[in-house]
């Protein structure tokens, strides 16, 4: 194997085939590097952040399910109390996110939002955008500490609130049912009683959350300490206009599909947000993506995004 970098951010780094022989670049070499060499690029990724496998012909949503697999050794997770509109296509292998292809989604580490969020992701691109559809890499680590010193110190003392607004079938954004993937009341409530979520059914059939996370959080292996949340983009100043226009000329700003205050129920400044994504912009990677491509993030080290994009694009996501 090869290794290299893209960009001076060094996110993520590229493992390639040597040479040009047709035996090593299919997908059962892939597998077989993950059989063999899993400790070490599990090493590797726990440094880095990200790892880009490239240049191995895969095709198939099958042949990126089987490479979840034996990277990680586990069983992909599903999708349960996410915020984020996907198509579940089975074997733990979701479409990624389904938002309006000129919208940019700002860097963030996935579920950051819930009590549980998985350990790495995955995304396989079966075919990239014509233009733009990048999927923009940001260290956690350099995002903590680049953020203004009293920024992070509010943030950590009053941490975050975050709100939601789930219809039961008719509404503004997901359904509790599409959310939580089932139609269990009772299995809804469990998990919302296991993880010290406020929760209120509404009589329109609908749910409210709420639940209190820390701003920041800690890598369990490196101890290294990220910043860790996604109050920009649950905040309305983080809205696409088109989205806030729209949802504002119906709903009051309570009623809103997502919303973030800080643990204590003061609202969130504008300006400290607005730093934030600065700093996002700031410290972004971007890769063009190519057919076939496979990106391992570990989601506490590395966050990620989505650019606008031209053109059909289709990329998968799993999560372990």
């Amino acid at each position: 194997m090869k290794f290299s970098f893209l960009n001076p951010q060094r996110l993520p780094a590229v493992v390639e085939p040597e040479g040009t022989s047709g035996r090593g670049r299919t997908p059962e070499a892939l597998l077989s590097l993950c059989n063999e060499g899993r400790a070490p690029l599990r090493e590797m990724l726990s440094t880095t952040g990200a790892l880009l496998f490239r240049g191995f012909s895969l095709k198939e949503a099958s042949e990126f399910a089987r490479f979840v697999r034996a990277f990680s050794g586990k069983t992909p997770l599903d999708y349960v109390g996410g915020a984020s509109p996907g198509i579940k296509l089975g074997g733990g292998v979701y479409t990624s996110t389904e938002y309006p292809r000129h919208y940019t989604l700002s860097l963030h580490n996935e579920l950051s939002y819930t009590y549980k969020w998985p350990e790495h992701l995955y995304f396989f691109c079966v075919s990239p955008a014509e233009r733009g559809g990048e999927t923009p890499l940001g260290d956690s680590r350099r995002l903590l500490g680049k953020i203004d010193a009293e920024v992070v110190g509010r943030f950590k003392e009053r941490r975050i609130r975050y709100d939601r607004r789930l219809h039961g079938g008719s509404g503004f954004g997901l359904s509790w049912q599409d959310a939580f993937e089932t139609d269990d009341r009772t299995a809804v409530e469990r998990y919302c009683q296991e993880g010290n979520v406020r929760f209120r059914w509404d009589a329109d059939g609908g749910l409210r959350t709420s639940q209190v996370r820390p701003a920041t959080h800690t890598h369990p292996r490196t101890g290294e300490e990220v910043w860790f949340n996604q109050a920009d983009a649950f905040h309305t100043s983080g809205m696409h206009p088109e989205t806030y226009r729209t949802l504002i000329a119906q709903l009051k700003e309570e009623d809103f599909p997502l919303g973030a205050c800080h643990g204590d129920g003061s609202p969130l400044d504008p300006r400290e947000l607005e730093h934030v994504r600065e700093v996002m912009a700031a410290e972004t990677a971007l890769f063009a993506w190519d057919a076939g491509d496979i990106l391992v993030l570990d989601n506490v080290l590395t966050a990620h995004g989505r650019m606008p994009y031209e053109g059909p694009r289709k990329i998968l996501l799993a999560m372990t």
